[in-house]
C-alpha cells in the first residue's frame, strides 16, 4: 500500500530507517512492539469472559454484566467527569464502573432488589462519593393509573375522574381477593370479615388516614349489609409514613380496632405478573430498637428485635432462619433527622450490611453529638425480601 503515500513521505521514512525493502523490491513499513497500540476491537466482542458465579465480582444477580465490558464501553464513549445514565441498572455494574472511572452517574430500576444490590455494591467501593437513593415511584403509578383505566377519563376535560379512582380501587381489591363495598369514603372492601382500605397511588398512608378509617369504622358498625363483622381493618398502601406501624397501631388499639398494614406490591403494574397470578401482598414488619445514652453526648443504638409476619415468607426461608437478625440484610441510621417532618428525607450517616464474603451483621451503632439539644434518630432496615422498615427515636442530649 506504499502507493498511498507521497514520494517525499516515503523518502522521509526511508531515511529514518522505517522502510524495509523486501526481496521483490517493494517497500514495507516497519512497526516496533513498543509503539503498538493493539488491534482494533471488532464488532463482535468475544474476549470478555462472562461472570463466574463463584468469582469475587459476582453479586448473585442473574443478569449481571462483567465490569470489563462496561469499562470498554465507558472509556470509548465518555471522558472523566461526564454524566452516565443507565435506565435499567440491574446489579449496578454501570454505576460501579462509572464511579471507579471518575464519571458522574444516574441509574434507576423498578425492582427493589436491583436498587438494594446496587446500593450495597457502590458502598463497597473504597472512597465512593456520596450518592442519593430516591423513590420516584408515584409518578410511574400515576401514569399507570391513567393508562390502565383510561376509559374512565372525563369525557369533558379528558382528566382522571372519580371513576378512575374507583376502578383502581376495585382492581386492587380483586387482586387482594376482597369484595368491594359501597356507601363509605374510607372503607372500600371486605375480606374474611375484615374491612379493607385501599390507599391512593400518589400519597403514603398517614396516621391521619388511620384516624379517619377508625372514625368511619365506628360509624359503620351495625349500619347494614356491609357493616363490619369483626373489629378489624386491613390498610393497603404503596408507601407508609415513617413510624406509622407503631403510632397508628397504638391509635387503633385505643379504639379497640385490630389494624393490619399491607404493602401493595409494585408487581401490580406489570400486566404479565397480574395475568400469571404472581401478586403477593406483604404485611409491614415490626422493628424494636434500644437506645443508650453515654456521656459526654454519646449515644448507642441497638437493634433488639425484628419481626416479619410469617404468612409473607416461604416455608423453606422460614426454616433456614434461627435468629431474628437473619431477616435483616442492611440497616442504616440518620442521627439527626430534623428534616423528616417536612419531607420524610432520610440521610445515611451510618450503615452496615451483609456481603458474600462476610455474612455477619453488626446490631449496634454509636455516635457522638457535637452539641447538646433535641435530636430525632431514624433507623432504616431492609430485610432479605427487599422491604424497608423504619423507626424513629426522640432523644435529648445534655
Amino acid at each position: 500500500m506504499h502507493w498511498l503515500k507521497k514520494p517525499e513521505e516515503l523518502e522521509r521514512l526511508d531515511l529514518g530507517g522505517l522502510i524495509y525493502w523486501n526481496s521483490e523490491g517493494i517497500p514495507e513499513l516497519k512497526y516496533y512492539f513498543h509503539e503498538a497500540k493493539g488491534v482494533y476491537v471488532p464488532d463482535f466482542w468475544a474476549d470478555i469472559n462472562v461472570i463466574n458465579s463463584m468469582g469475587s465480582e459476582s453479586v448473585g444477580y442473574d443478569t449481571q454484566k462483567p465490569e470489563a465490558l462496561l469499562e470498554r464501553i465507558l472509556n470509548a464513549s465518555s471522558n472523566p467527569g461526564d454524566l452516565v445514565l443507565d435506565c435499567f441498572c440491574g446489579s449496578g455494574t454501570t454505576a460501579a464502573v462509572a464511579e471507579k472511572l471518575g464519571r458522574r452517574w444516574i441509574t434507576c430500576d423498578l425492582g427493589r432488589f436491583a436498587i438494594h444490590t446496587t446500593r450495597k455494591r457502590l458502598l463497597d467501593i473504597p472512597g465512593v462519593k456520596p450518592f442519593v437513593v430516591q423513590n420516584l415511584g408515584k409518578y410511574e403509578r400515576q401514569a399507570w393509573q391513567r393508562a390502565e383505566f383510561s376509559d374512565q377519563l372525563s369525557a369533558v376535560s379528558g382528566q382522571p375522574s372519580a371513576a378512575v379512582h374507583q376502578a383502581y380501587i376495585n382492581f386492587i381489591l380483586q387482586l387482594y381477593h376482597a369484595r368491594p363495598i359501597t356507601g363509605y369514603v374510607w372503607l372500600h372492601g371486605v375480606k374474611s370479615g375484615r374491612m379493607v382500605h385501599v390507599g391512593a397511588v400518589d400519597a403514603p398512608i398517614s396516621p391521619g388516614d388511620v384516624t379517619q378509617i377508625a372514625l368511619e369504622f365506628r360509624k359503620a358498625v351495625g349500619s347494614g349489609a356491609d357493616a363490619p363483622a369483626v373489629n378489624a381493618v386491613d390498610i393497603l398502601g404503596w408507601d407508609f409514613a415513617f413510624e406509622l406501624n407503631e403510632v397508628a397501631k397504638q391509635q387503633a388499639t385505643l379504639a379497640n380496632l385490630n389494624v393490619r398494614f399491607v404493602r401493595i406490591p409494585r408487581e401490580v403494574l406489570e400486566k404479565k405478573a397480574v395475568e400469571q397470578g404472581d401478586i403477593k401482598f406483604f404485611e409491614l414488619a415490626a422493628l424494636a430498637v434500644d437506645v443508650a445514652q453515654r456521656h459526654p453526648r454519646g449515644v448507642t443504638v441497638r437493634l433488639s428485635d425484628f419481626v416479619i409476619p410469617p404468612d409473607d415468607v416461604p416455608a423453606d426461608v422460614q426454616a433456614a432462619i434461627s435468629h431474628w437478625s437473619q431477616w435483616i440484610d442492611y440497616w442504616a441510621v440518620d442521627w439527626d433527622n430534623a428534616s423528616a417532618q417536612a419531607g420524610d428525607t432520610f440521610h445515611n450517616m451510618w450503615q452496615t450490611y451483609r456481603t458474600r464474603k462476610d455474612k455477619s451483621l453488626a446490631l449496634d451503632a454509636a455516635h457522638t453529638y457535637d452539641a447538646p439539644g433535641e435530636y430525632r434518630i431514624m433507623v432504616k432496615v431492609i430485610d432479605i425480601l427487599g422491604n424497608d422498615t423504619t423507626k424513629t427515636i426522640q432523644i435529648t442530649v445534655p
